[in-house]
C-alpha cells in the first residue's frame, strides 16, 4: 500500500505540471458554484420572463445528480490521461516489476482517484445541491457517481491507445450519463431502452425517490466495471 501511495503521489506531481489536467481537477467545484448560485438566478429570471410558475424548478435534480457525478469523471478523466501516456511511453511495463506491481498500480491510478472523489462529493453535494436530499441519497449519488467516474477511466483507457484518441473516447464515453436525463423527459416504457447504463437507474431514483431502483444502479454499474476491468487487464498483460 504505501508503494500505491508513493506512486499516486508521484502523479499529483504530474498533474500538477500539466495546466489542463490541472484545471479539470478544479471544475467540480466551479460548476458547484454556477448550480448553487447562477441556476436560481436563471430561474427567477425565466418564470419572470414567461410567466410560468416554475422553469429549471422541476429538473433540480438532474443537477444534483450531474453534480455528483463531476468529480468522478474529472478526477478519473485525467488519471485515465496519465494512464494512456505512461502506456505510450511503456513506463507501466517498468512499474510492474517493481514493488507497486499491477495491483499498486491498479489502487494508485484508479482506487485511490476515485475514493478522493467520493469524498469531495460527500462534503460538496450537500454544499451545492438545489433540492432537499437526505443523507442516504447524498451517499447514493456520491457512490454512484465514483462508479460512473471508474467507467468513464475504464472505456478511455480500453478503447485508446494514446492521449489524443484518449480525448475523442473521452467526449463518446460521457454520453453514459446521458440516462439519467431520461426519466426527466421520456415518458413511458419506451425509457427503459437505456436501462443499461447505471445513469438510468440513478436518475430513476432520484427522480421517482424510490430507494428500489439503487439496486440495479449499483448492479449495472458493477457489470459495466467488471466487463471493462478484464478488457483492461487484457491489454496490460
Amino acid at each position: 500500500m504505501k508503494a500505491a501511495r508513493v506512486s499516486f503521489m508521484q502523479m499529483m506531481l504530474f498533474i500538477r505540471r500539466d495546466m489542463m489536467l490541472f484545471a479539470s481537477c478544479a471544475a467540480p467545484l466551479l460548476a458547484g458554484v454556477f448550480f448553487r448560485f447562477a441556476v436560481p438566478v436563471m430561474e427567477r429570471a425565466l418564470v419572470s420572463w414567461t410567466g410560468r410558475t416554475e422553469v429549471l424548478a422541476p429538473y433540480y435534480g438532474l443537477f444534483d445528480l450531474i453534480f455528483s457525478m463531476l468529480a468522478p469523471i474529472m478526477f478519473c478523466f485525467v488519471t485515465a490521461m496519465v494512464v494512456l501516456e505512461e502506456h505510450d511511453d511503456h513506463i507501466e511495463n517498468y512499474l510492474f516489476i517493481t514493488t507497486l506491481g499491477r495491483k499498486g498500480y491498479l489502487i494508485s491510478r484508479i482506487f485511490l482517484p476515485v475514493v478522493i472523489a467520493f469524498i469531495m462529493t460527500v462534503i460538496l453535494l450537500p454544499v451545492f445541491k438545489l433540492t432537499a436530499l437526505s443523507a442516504v441519497e447524498v451517499l447514493f449519488l456520491s457512490g454512484t457517481g465514483a462508479l460512473q467516474g471508474i467507467i468513464i477511466a475504464l472505456l478511455i483507457v480500453t478503447l485508446s491507445t494514446n492521449k489524443l484518441e484518449g480525448m475523442a473516447v473521452t467526449k463518446m464515453s460521457t454520453l453514459t450519463i446521458l440516462g439519467a436525463f431520461a426519466p426527466y423527459f421520456v415518458r413511458g416504457r419506451i425509457s427503459y431502452i437505456l436501462s443499461f447504463l447505471p445513469s438510468f437507474w440513478i436518475g430513476k431514483t432520484i427522480y421517482d425517490h424510490k430507494i428500489i431502483f439503487m439496486l440495479p444502479a449499483i448492479l449495472v454499474a458493477f457489470l459495466w466495471i467488471y466487463i471493462l476491468m478484464k478488457k483492461f487487464l487484457r491489454k496490460l498483460s
